[in-house]
């Protein structure tokens, strides 16, 4: 039985963060439709039964926008829809939900553990309060510690995400933060370096000159350095920006990486699902528009939905693979990939690997093909090469 993830979009915030360029849309708590995106939701997954009546479910993961804002109940329909919708689903299920510390109380906290909910992602990209505010953040140092421990109260497994690489930070300021959270008792972080990206509000102050950078020898320090305190705490590196002590690591990302099909409903959302028989991939991503989405996936009416669909070929798949599963510790099973896409993944390849094998950018352990983490800082050349 083939396998699939769900990925559910909430398109809300309370405020746009500078550096987010992930689709969602500035409002107030009354302003939010709990039930009528509900109703959407779980129309659009009876309009996509196709894609998952046959199928194991492997993991479930809210993302937003900030899905800790949707109310417990709205959110507990559409999961137990989507777990209803598959013909089995995976033992211990995970099923994650992104969550705000400025929307992360005890009660909410509680809520979405009621309706099942067993993992907590908490956006608290840092413990300073002058870098929260410059980060565009809602809450402070304080704050994102007291929502940490209302996630551990709830549910039996945690992430933080954290953003090092910011400009006047210091290593030891970010082993700090490091500490910090898994002195808590996180045995999950995300650690990502600040990113500039053109459609933000930092993309525009960048290119006017207005925004303070670190500089890409600081950045590239930092990350050393991060590995470094993740490792003296248990924790390790097991996908370039992901730390985890062994067997915390994220179920669903990992299907992610792994090249798995994946089911995405909600505004924005993008979804993958493979056809066993042309070994191609079928992907759609649906319109950003919240209005829009609302009135579709009422309709259940796919055409008007989709913002774009695309058919991917064995070897874009085989790209695809490459660039996502070389992100991680584990790399990519090439006699895998091959009997999934029917394409040898080494062919027009064979230089090239050659070439990176020979000067330790990859190494290759029988069929398993890896870029070794300590030439993870050059990471997108060497994927690069292999296109």
């Amino acid at each position: 039985m083939q396998r699939a993830s769900v990925y559910v979009h909430f398109p809300w915030c309370l405020q746009k963060c500078p550096y987010c360029d992930f689709v969602s849309r500035p409002t107030t708590r009354a302003e939010i439709p709990h039930e009528a995106y509900a109703d959407a939701v779980l129309s659009e997954l009876e309009a996509r039964r196709e894609e998952t009546r046959s199928r194991a479910l492997v993991s479930v993961f809210f993302g937003g926008g900030t899905p800790s804002l949707w109310e417990a109940r709205s959110l507990g329909r559409v999961l137990e829809g989507v777990r209803r919708a598959f013909a089995t689903e995976e033992p211990d299920l995970e099923i994650t939900a992104e969550c705000n510390p400025s929307s992360l109380d005890r009660d909410k906290a509680q809520g979405l553990a009621a309706v099942g909910v067993n993992r907590m992602s908490v956006g608290v990209q840092s413990l300073d309060t002058a870098r929260l505010k410059f980060l565009g953040r809602l809450h402070d140092g304080a704050g994102a510690l007291t929502a940490l421990e209302h996630a551990l109260e709830a549910v039996p497994r945690v992430s933080g995400d954290l953003i090092f690489g910011q400009p006047g930070q210091s290593a030891a300021e970010f082993e700090g933060e490091v500490e910090a959270l898994t002195r808590l008792g996180l045995r999950h972080v995300s650690a990502y370096a600040l990113t500039i990206e053109p459609d933000t509000q930092f993309g525009a102050l960048a290119k006017k000159g207005k925004l303070p950078l670190a500089k890409e020898d600081d950045v590239a320090d930092a990350f050393l350095a991060t590995r470094a305190a993740f490792a003296a705490r248990g924790l390790g590196h097991y996908e370039i920006s992901n730390y985890a002590v062994p067997g915390e690591e994220s179920r669903h990302n990992l299907h992610y990486w792994r090249g798995g099909d994946y089911v995405g409903l909600g505004a924005a959302a993008v979804g993958c699902v493979s056809d066993a028989t042309t070994r191609s991939a079928r992907r759609w991503r649906n319109t950003p528009n919240a209005s829009a989405y609302l009135a579709a996936a009422g309709a259940r009416d796919l055409d008007a939905m989709a913002a774009d669909r695309e058919t991917l070929s064995p070897a874009d798949r085989i790209r695809e693979a490459l660039m996502l599963g070389l992100r991680t510790r584990e790399g990519v099973d090439l006699a895998a990939l091959a009997a999934r896409t029917g394409v040898d993944p080494r062919t027009d390849r064979r230089a090239a690997l050659a070439r990176r094998t020979a000067s330790g950018d990859l190494t290759l352990d029988g069929e398993v093909l890896r870029v070794p983490p300590e030439r993870w800082l050059w990471l997108d050349g060497i994927v690069a090469d292999l296109f």
